[in-house]
Parts: structure tokens; C-alpha cells; sequence
């Protein structure tokens, strides 16, 4: 059972209401993942991983996404987090992830700092006469959080000038707590919950990249990972909705009319708009990593929008299934109602919709984005 399609239909699929019903990590699906060596996806060849790029990445959590969001939310911030550590981390931990053993995940809101996330008021401070480094913080959401391996940590930088830096923190490290457990609308198996740390310690060489590099590192590497691959997610639960609703009117008929719901025109105008702005976001998905791939110039420009789009339009397409299919929509045997109270959870994860319409409008009047 190696290839997507299979772990999909036999793993993530069957396993994706009973995540949503009970909040269930999908600790099942992330092990068949690792198996396969999807985990590694990012991974370079040399230490095993498959040596893809962000279009193979988008492509899988789109898939997964389709079968069940929480699953697909987990292994987008998997993958945001190995694509750092595969940039900055120590060899052994790159490996541990080509291998599919290591689920890691991003930790950089913070309830002083809200949706900025670029912005940590959390704390490292260097401790005296020993090469460690003390992190204290309050992070308002992780993904995984609790159930991760390892976290990629944002903080004030130690010493240097600079907005942030960016440390691997283990996640059994001692002084870590979860003090609220993840009881959401939507995505209910991703775990994103607060962590607190108090007083834990790493060592100097778990920091990524340098202090206060952590802002580069953020905008260079984390946020066209992370813009790309949640927008993936969100277009896999409105390709579901968007067939699940087309299939519930086409077998579903008024016995004493002989029509079934497909045969109304209002519906099938329904239905056209769920796949017109389905296939928009995925035009822009695509655009956006043609984009990042040429280097193009506007190319910054497409990683705002692509969040903004589907903030937009993934609670648009999933209100538009619920009405399409009716009462039966609030049942749970349809399958709607998930990628419905998925879907809005889009808009209120950094960056917001509304602080991407902030920074596309500075974009275009030439003002500094972090000004």
C-alpha cells in the first residue's frame, strides 16, 4: 500500500469521519504516509527523502485534503516544517523524516502577537555558563500540537538585531503543557491547540538558520510553503463538496415528478458556481507556483492572493453544497456538513484574509508589506 491513491481509500478515507466525529488525530493516516515515504516528500535524495518540490507537495495535500481536511491540515504544516528543517536542521532529524518516523509542525502565533505571526514577543535567553538557550512563550494555535515529534519555534532572537529566530524544539521537550485541548468547528482531528513553555531548554545548535534570522527564513521559506500548501488543502475539501453535491442531486429524484434534483436548472446553476470557483482556486494554486518556480516578478503578489482567494471562496463553494443538497446537507450520512465547518476555518488562520488584503493593497501601492 505505497502509492496515494491506496492509502487514501483504504486508510484516510474510511478513518476521516470518525477524526471529524471525536476529534481523533489521524495518527493512522500520518503512519501510512510515513510508510510510503510521503513524510519525506520534501526530503532531499541524499538522505532518502523523494527530493520533490512545492508542486508535487501541493498536489498531495490536495489529495489528502479531499479525503479529510484534518489529515490534510496536519501534513501541510508537516511538510512547512520539513521544508525548514531540510533547509536549516542537522542531518540525522532530515533522515528521521525521509524515513517517514518524524512528524514535525510550525509553532510561531503567539497570543501577544495574534495573526503576526512574523512578530514573536516569546522569549529565548541565553543561559549562563552552558551553551543552552531557555525559550518561555505562549503560542496561541499549533497544528499537531501535543501529538507532533518536533516543533519549528519562533522567538525574539537571543542577541542579535532582528524581528525573530527559529529554533527545533523536541516535542517531549520538559516545560512544554497543551492547557487546552483542540474541541473546534471544523478540522476537528488537527490538534491546534495552545502550547506554553516555561523554561525549556535547548541547546544552541537547535537554533535554525541564524539569530535573528528568523523573519528571512519566514517570508523566504515558510510562508510560500505555507500559503501554497493550506490553499491545497482548502481546494481538496471544495472538490469534495463540489462532487458530493453534484452526486447527491443526480441520484437523488421527486417520485411524483419522475425529475431528480439534477433536472432543476437552479440547481445546476448551483452547481456550475461550486465548480467555476473550485477550478479558480486551482487555476491560482497553479499560477502561483509557476510563479515562485520562473522566479516571476509578481511573484510574491501570487503567494498573497492565493490565501486571500480561498478564504474567499472555499466557505462560499461548501455554504453553496449545503444549500444545493438541501436538508439532507445536515445529515451526516452526505458528507457535506465536514467540508462545510472545515472550510471556515480558512479565514481566520494567519495570515488572515482581511491582513491579506492589507498587505496585497500595500503591494500594489508600493508600500513596504512589514512597515
Amino acid at each position: 500500500m505505497n502509492s496515494v491513491e491506496s492509502i487514501i481509500s483504504e486508510v484516510i478515507e474510511p478513518k476521516a469521519i470518525e477524526v471529524d466525529r471525536y476529534g481523533v488525530y489521524p495518527r493512522a493516516g500520518m503512519d501510512a504516509l510515513g510508510k510510503a515515504g510521503l513524510l519525506g516528500l520534501v526530503s532531499a535524495k541524499d538522505v532518502g527523502g523523494r527530493g520533490e518540490g512545492l508542486r508535487a507537495a501541493s498536489s498531495l495535500v490536495e489529495q489528502v485534503g479531499t479525503a479529510c481536511g484534518s489529515t490534510g491540515m496536519v501534513l501541510c504544516m508537516h511538510l512547512c516544517g520539513a521544508a525548514v528543517i531540510e533547509q536549516h536542521g542537522p542531518r540525522e532529524l532530515r533522515e528521521a523524516i525521509a524515513a517517514g518516523r518524524h512528524v514535525t509542525t510550525l509553532a510561531l502565533s503567539e497570543a501577544g502577537s495574534r495573526s503576526h505571526f512574523w512578530a514573536p514577543v516569546s522569549t529565548a535567553l541565553a543561559v549562563p555558563d552552558a551553551d543552552t538557550v531557555r525559550l518561555d512563550a505562549d503560542k496561541s494555535w499549533a497544528t499537531s500540537a501535543g501529538q507532533a515529534d518536533s516543533y519549528v519555534w519562533s522567538s525574539k532572537p537571543v542577541a542579535a538585531k532582528g524581528m525573530s529566530t527559529l529554533w527545533l524544539v523536541p516535542g517531549n521537550a520538559p516545560g512544554l503543557s497543551f492547557p487546552v485541548a483542540f474541541d473546534g468547528m471544523g478540522l476537528r482531528g488537527n490538534s491546534s491547540s495552545p502550547i506554553v513553555a516555561r523554561d525549556v531548554r535547548v541547546p544552541r545548535s537547535a537554533m535554525l538558520g541564524a539569530d535573528g534570522g528568523g523573519f528571512d527564513i519566514m517570508m523566504g521559506n515558510v510562508l510560500p510553503h505555507f500559503q501554497v500548501l493550506g490553499s491545497s488543502c482548502y481546494l481538496g475539501i471544495m472538490e469534495a463538496a463540489t462532487r458530493k453535491a453534484a452526486a447527491h442531486v443526480t441520484k437523488t429524484r421527486l417520485l411524483h415528478t419522475g425529475q431528480s434534483l439534477a433536472d432543476l436548472a437552479t440547481i445546476r446553476a448551483y452547481l456550475a458556481r461550486m465548480r467555476m470557483k473550485t477550478d479558480m482556486v486551482r487555476g491560482l494554486i497553479r499560477d502561483t507556483l509557476d510563479a515562485l518556480e520562473s522566479g516571476r516578478e509578481d511573484a510574491q503578489l501570487r503567494v498573497l492572493e492565493v490565501k486571500a482567494a480561498v478564504g474567499e471562496l472555499a466557505p462560499e463553494v461548501t455554504e453553496l453544497g449545503m444549500r444545493v443538497c438541501g436538508g439532507a446537507a445536515y445529515r451526516k450520512e452526505v458528507g457535506i456538513d465536514r467540508h462545510f465547518r472545515d472550510a471556515s476555518a480558512v479565514t481566520v488562520m494567519s495570515p488572515t484574509t482581511d491582513l491579506l488584503y492589507d498587505f496585497i493593497g500595500k503591494a500594489m501601492t508600493g508600500m513596504p508589506l512589514f512597515g
